[in-house]
């Protein structure tokens, strides 16, 4: 049984194990804490039984006017629970809130242009190719800004993808 909650500050001591796969980005416990207490309903854990972490999302509702999204900043789930559709319920969980809650015109989010399983992921889960960004990844590998259009979006305006490459200093940040 597997149980989608809040995530709290006693699961940043238990989470590690989940962050080991090569491709899920870490951060240090400051980033961590930021998003719990700025972002707590887009912070969420799958726990299995025993209490195992199986997985966990985190993110954030940003933006303004038409660019009003919510953002997905981690999203990933230990490699012995994966194909079990974890990723799947939370992403659903992340778009709801910032469908309904936050009333957001959009979801975003970046992957390595290498991930190939996590982007054919995304693109089940609705998610386009809204635009590369060069080097985005350490100076070195380009990332992919995936977007998916929210109930607010009735044009889908948000996810028409941009014709040229877009390099990191040219992101909006909030």
């Amino acid at each position: 049984m597997t149980t989608i909650r809040r995530f709290c500050c006693n699961d940043l001591l238990r989470f590690a194990s989940v962050n080991l796969d090569h491709l899920t980005e870490t951060f240090n416990m400051s980033f961590y804490m930021t998003y719990l207490a700025r972002w707590p309903d887009y912070f969420h854990v799958a726990e299995g039984p025993g209490n195992r972490i199986m997985g966990y999302i985190m993110g954030k509702v940003e933006g303004q006017g038409e660019s009003w999204h919510g953002h997905v900043t981690a999203v990933t789930v230990a490699p012995e629970y994966r194909r079990q559709q974890l990723a799947k319920k939370l992403m659903n969980l992340l778009e709801d809130i910032s469908d309904k809650i936050d009333k957001a015109y959009f979801v975003d989010l970046f992957v390595r242009a290498s991930n190939t399983p996590a982007i054919k992921m995304y693109e089940k889960l609705g998610y386009v190719i809204y635009r590369r960004v060069l080097r985005y990844y350490s100076g070195e590998e380009d990332g992919l800004d995936m977007r998916k259009a929210l109930s607010r979006d009735v044009e889908k305006k948000s996810i028409i993808p941009l014709k040229r490459p877009v390099t990191p200093d040219e992101l909006e940040y909030d």
